[in-house]
């Protein structure tokens, strides 16, 4: 993504920053004049990635501050907004990112690993939002953007993501409905749906040469999505050109959904 002044001065935090859609998002929010509040799980190869991110945010001469944690765990949320208002003063836009899709069969499927999905995927987003959202209120000048990254999959079904589609179901409705509850604030609410991004979640699964075909041959623009794909369009959703744009879900699928019906 060419650097651009969009979000000059303004700071935003990226869930799940450490890599795929999250880190493309957080790269692009600095190379458009953000800080940078950068949140990742914590273990091994995530403290890692987040410190590289960090080098890469530097580079593009802004800021960025680190804050770990599981974000099932409300804790954490309230870290993170801590760790932005400690730093910077203030929080302009929110990208709740983090999410988990391991896939597996319906019929055998554990109890924990629903249970899991649902924690990181729809509780964490509504930690997070609601932290954030908080802070957005109380501030001066009130108000902020806040970018859910739900799925396609909140649109049509998954054989092996049925602990995740209703999680990102959730997501979508999680902001039409605080796109009303928060509007007053000045609080923007919006939802990116991806289609079919290369990331970790699905790498394995693509790694089967007739599925990645298959999965090409429904996308009428012709190649699977990369995760800088979502870096537009969440700039977008946090800068002004997008200021009464609120309660919308945006698309971002290369054509595939239309394509499907």
């Amino acid at each position: 993504m060419q650097p651009n002044s969009l979000l000059d001065g303004r700071v935003v935090v990226v869930t799940g920053a450490s890599r795929g859609i999250g880190r493309a998002i957080a790269l692009a929010s600095a190379q458009s004049g953000a800080n940078v509040v950068v949140h990742y799980l914590g273990d091994e190869a995530t403290t890692a990635e987040a410190d590289e991110l960090l080098g890469e945010i530097t580079a593009a001469g802004k800021s960025g501050v680190k804050v770990p944690g599981d974000i099932s765990n409300p804790e954490t949320a309230v870290k993170i907004v801590q760790a932005a208002v400690e730093a910077y003063g203030r929080i302009d836009a929110l990208v709740s990112n983090a999410g988990i899709c391991p896939f597996h069969s319906f019929l055998d499927m554990p109890h924990e690993l629903w249970k899991r999905v649902q924690a990181v995927n729809l509780d964490g987003a509504f930690y997070v939002v609601q932290a954030v959202a908080n802070q957005m209120k109380a501030q001066t000048p009130q108000g902020g953007s806040i970018i859910a990254i739900s799925s396609i999959s909140a649109l049509v079904g998954g054989g092996m993501q049925s602990h995740y589609t209703p999680t990102k179901a959730g997501v979508l409705s999680l902001m039409q409905s605080c796109a009303i509850a928060l509007g007053p604030y000045g609080i923007r609410c919006n939802s990116l749906l991806p289609g079919t991004i290369e990331t970790d979640i699905n790498k394995e699964d693509l790694s089967d040469k007739k599925k990645r075909e298959y999965m090409e041959g429904r996308i009428p623009l012709g190649r699977l999505g990369k995760p800088v794909d979502l870096a537009g369009p969440a700039v977008f959703l946090a800068s002004n050109l997008s200021q009464y744009v609120s309660g919308s879900a945006l698309l971002v699928d290369g054509g595939m959904y239309v394509s499907l019906q």
